[in-house]
C-alpha cells in the first residue's frame, strides 16, 4: 500500500461475501467500507441511524501522541477524590450497580505501570496507522476532510508540564514516542490566542490530526452506501448462528443474514457479545460536549490536562469536551457535569462567550479495564466485535476496521490485533 491509496483485494476462495455490520459510528462503518474494499456485500443495522452516538460529539481528534491509556496507577487517587467531589472530571456516582463495581474492582487491578506498559504497546500498532487509514478514505470517496494541527496542551505552571512529559517519557519507553516541543510563554500565545493569564506553560504535541467527528462519520456512511450496503435502523434483539453464517434479529420485523456480523455497538457491546464467550466488560465512559462562540480565531486544538478538558476548532467556533462519568449508557444527562466543564475551563481560557453555549450532548464511550479495545472473533467463528476503544474510537475506528476486514476476509490474525482479543 502506498500514500494513502488502497488496492482492491477480492474475495479470497472460502472467505465470506455477505457481511452484517452492527453499529453505524466510526468503527463500524469503518469496518464495513474496508469489507466493502475487498469484496463483501455489507448490511448495516443501528437503532438510532448514522453517526447517533460516540462518533457524533467527541473532540474529534485523531491523535496517537495523546492515547495514553485510562490505566494509569495514578487514576486510583483520582477516583478516589470523585467520590467525594461531584465537579471531578472523573465521575464517579455513588450507585448499587454490582456490575459497576465489578467493573471498578477490574479498572483497579489493572492500574499498575506493567499493565499500563501491555496498553500502550497494544495501542501503539494501532496508533502507527491511524492516520494512514483515514488517508484511504479520503482518496476513495470519502468526502470529508482531515486537518493536520499540532495539540498544545496548556498548563497553570511547569510543574504540570513536567507531569506529561513523564507520561510521554513512559510512552516512548514502552515503544510509543511522541514527537513534542516544550513552548514558552510568548509561544503559548502565539498557539492558543485564547490562554488566560492563568496558562503560563505548554507542551506542543506535533503530526496530530482532527475532523469534524460527526460529518467525517455521516462522509463515511454515504460512501458505503454509494458502494452498494444498505443502512437498517432498529434495535437488534439477538444474533442466531445458522449453518452458512447468522442472522440478527430485530425486536420487531424482519430479520437481516450475512456470512458473518460485526457487533461493533460501543458501551451496548457486551449485551449482544457476552453470549459468544466476550468477557472482558465494557462500561460507559460518557463525555459532554457543547460548543461555544469566541471573540478570537482558534487555530488548533487546545488541551486542558489539568481539568482533563480538550477544545476543537468547530465550525467557526470552540468545541468543548470532557469528563469521565460513570453512568449507564442510556440514562439523560446530568446538567451540572455541563457546569463543571465550564467552571474547570473558564478561567484559563479568554475570548470565550460561555453562556452561548448550544449543540449540546452527551455520549457513552466503551471503556475496558485493562487499556484495551476488544478486536476480532469470539468463540462463534461467524461473530466478530469490534469496541471498547474508550476516549480513542475516532482515532482508531478506521484502522481497526482495516485490519479487522483482513481478518475476516483471510482467516489469518494481523499480529497487530493478538493484544485485542476479545477472548483474552
Amino acid at each position: 500500500m502506498c500514500s494513502g491509496v488502497e488496492v482492491v483485494v477480492s474475495v479470497i476462495d472460502g472467505g465470506p461475501r455477505s457481511a452484517v455490520v452492527v453499529g453505524a459510528g466510526i468503527v463500524g462503518l469503518s469496518t464495513a467500507w474496508f469489507l466493502q474494499e475487498r469484496g463483501v456485500e455489507v448490511t448495516v443495522v443501528d437503532r438510532d441511524g448514522v453517526a447517533a452516538g460516540a462518533s457524533w460529539g467527541n473532540a474529534g481528534w485523531i491523535a496517537p501522541g495523546l492515547a495514553i491509556p485510562l490505566n494509569e496507577p495514578s487514576v486510583l487517587r483520582h477516583g478516589l477524590r470523585a467520590l467525594l467531589n461531584p465537579g471531578a472530571p472523573l465521575s464517579i456516582p455513588p450507585t448499587a450497580d454490582p456490575g459497576l463495581w465489578s467493573f471498578l474492582a477490574a479498572f483497579a487491578a489493572n492500574c499498575h505501570w506493567p499493565s499500563w506498559t501491555r496498553a500502550v504497546r497494544a495501542n501503539a500498532r494501532l496508533n502507527a496507522e491511524s492516520a494512514e487509514a483515514y488517508d484511504v478514505l479520503t482518496a476513495n470517496g470519502v468526502d470529508a476532510p482531515t486537518t493536520e494541527a499540532p495539540i498544545t496542551a496548556a498548563f497553570a505552571d511547569s510543574a504540570q508540564a513536567r507531569s506529561l512529559l513523564r507520561e510521554f517519557a513512559r510512552m516512548a519507553d514502552a515503544g510509543q514516542p511522541v514527537d513534542h516541543t516544550l513552548l514558552t510563554r510568548d509561544e503559548l500565545r502565539s498557539h492558543v490566542p485564547l490562554a488566560s493569564s492563568a496558562l503560563t506553560a505548554a507542551v506542543r504535541v506535533n503530526g496530530q490530526r482532527y475532523a469534524d467527528p460527526g460529518a467525517f462519520t455521516q462522509a463515511l456512511g454515504r460512501a458505503v452506501v454509494a458502494r452498494g450496503a444498505t443502512v437498517h435502523r432498529f434495535e437488534v434483539a439477538d444474533v442466531r448462528p445458522y449453518s452458512r453464517g447468522a442472522t440478527v434479529h430485530p425486536r420487531s420485523g424482519p430479520s437481516v443474514h450475512g456470512e458473518v456480523v460485526v457487533l461493533a455497538t460501543g458501551a451496548w457491546l457486551p449485551a449482544l457479545a457476552r453470549r459468544w464467550g466476550v468477557r472482558t466488560p465494557v462500561r460507559a465512559g460518557r463525555g459532554y460536549s457543547f460548543t461555544v462562540p469566541v471573540d478570537r480565531p482558534v487555530p488548533g486544538p487546545v488541551y486542558l490536562p489539568g481539568v482533563r478538558v480538550a477544545c476543537t476548532p468547530y465550525r467557526g467556533g470552540l468545541r468543548v469536551a470532557g469528563t469521565m462519568e460513570f453512568r449507564p449508557p442510556d440514562a439523560p444527562g446530568v446538567h451540572a457535569r455541563l457546569e463543571a466543564i465550564t467552571a474547570s475551563a473558564e478561567p484559563l481560557l479568554d475570548g470565550v462567550r460561555w453562556r452561548e453555549r448550544h449543540d449540546v450532548w452527551v455520549g457513552s464511550r466503551p471503556v475496558t479495564p485493562d487499556g484495551r479495545a476488544l478486536i476480532g472473533a469470539t468463540r462463534e467463528p461467524t461473530v466478530h466485535v469490534a469496541g471498547g476503544h474508550g476516549m480513542w474510537g475516532f482515532a482508531q475506528g478506521p484502522v481497526t476496521g482495516r485490519l479487522l476486514a483482513e481478518r475476516i476476509t483471510t482467516g489469518k490474525q494481523p499480529e497487530a490485533l493478538r493484544p485485542f482479543d476479545p477472548l483474552r
